[in-house]
């Protein structure tokens, strides 16, 4: 197994999933979490438990998955942060959501202490890790990629490389605001043949088994199908994607007219008080433009993902 030892900071739903994934893989990780409990789950799978950030500096490789931008920095700048001894690893692989303006920042100062850092968020949730399917897109310092190759292989499908600097956030944005465009489009018709008379199970079950189908638009079927909306990614923070994606095709003069008109979608489903659902209540909004209520269908579907 690969001699190099692991440090991972952020121990929520999905880090502790992508964690555990690396630890039943045999590689030696450490983690740490602010609240220690969380990452005392990690511990009963076989990781060494710390205490702060800082006490990962020995550690060659260190992931980072936590929420939000602030976070990124205080676990890596702050006071007990993974920068704050004399110590620091090789690379450091941060998987969170976070602005190309934050990742840069950091970035300088990973750079300012010899240590590359790749930016690498990702695509799926708990269940998607969980069954081995999920994709990252990497971007920084093409070696220091190779050598983390092995690590992104056992976290899901493996991992692209899309190029240097923050290339990775905007592959991040494109793709959520692709899943909104795709969304809204499968809510539209899938409406639209339920007002021909057309159940939504079958449907999608022909969608899903023709070549319009993917793996998404079956990950997808059971909330439609069933009005489940248990969230994966709500429209905030869909909304919060396509605003940062709408700003950068600003900034690089690109014409995005189809996501334009999805922002404005997104936004009114918000406004009409859908905040904590998964995004997937799309299907809801699509229903009452065109006068319709639905019903669940209480069918089993296969979401795809089995596991």
């Amino acid at each position: 197994m690969n001699s190099m030892r692991l440090g991972w900071i952020g121990c929520g739903r999905m880090g502790t999933a992508m964690a555990t994934r690396l630890i039943r893989a045999g590689f030696d990780v450490s983690v740490t979490n602010r609240t220690r409990a969380k990452a005392e789950v990690l511990g009963e799978f076989g990781a060494s438990v710390v205490e702060r950030p800082a006490d990962l500096a020995d550690r060659d490789v260190v992931f980072v998955m936590v929420s939000a931008n602030a976070d990124l920095v205080e676990v890596l700048l702050g006071a007990q942060g993974l920068f704050s001894g004399p110590g620091a690893p090789s690379i450091v692989i941060d998987c969170s959501t976070v602005s190309t303006e934050t990742s840069a920042e950091v970035r300088a100062a990973c750079a300012a202490r010899g240590v590359e850092f790749l930016a690498a968020p990702v695509s799926g949730n708990p269940k998607v890790v969980a069954t081995g399917h999920l994709t990252m897109a990497v971007s920084g310092d093409r070696a220091a990629y190779e050598t983390c190759v092995p690590y992104f292989e056992h976290l899901g499908t493996g991992a692209t490389w899309v190029g240097e600097g923050e290339a990775a956030r905007l592959v991040k944005i494109c793709h959520n605001m692709m899943l909104g465009i795709v969304t809204q489009a499968m809510a539209e018709l899938t409406v639209l043949a339920e007002k021909g008379g057309v159940s939504r199970h079958a449907f999608l079950n022909f969608i899903n088994d023709s070549v319009m189908g993917s793996m998404f638009t079956r990950y997808k079927s059971p909330a439609f199908v069933n009005l489940d909306f248990t969230p994966t990614f709500t429209p905030v923070l869909l909304r919060k994607d396509f605003d940062l994606g709408m700003h950068a095709a600003y900034e690089l003069s690109a014409s995005l007219p189809l996501a334009a008109l999805t922002t404005e979608i997104v936004k009114s489903a918000i406004g009409a008080g859908y905040t904590g659902e998964d995004f997937a209540v799309l299907l809801l909004e699509a229903a009452r433009a065109s006068g319709i209520s639905l019903s669940p269908e209480n069918v089993v579907v296969d979401d795809g993902l089995g596991g």
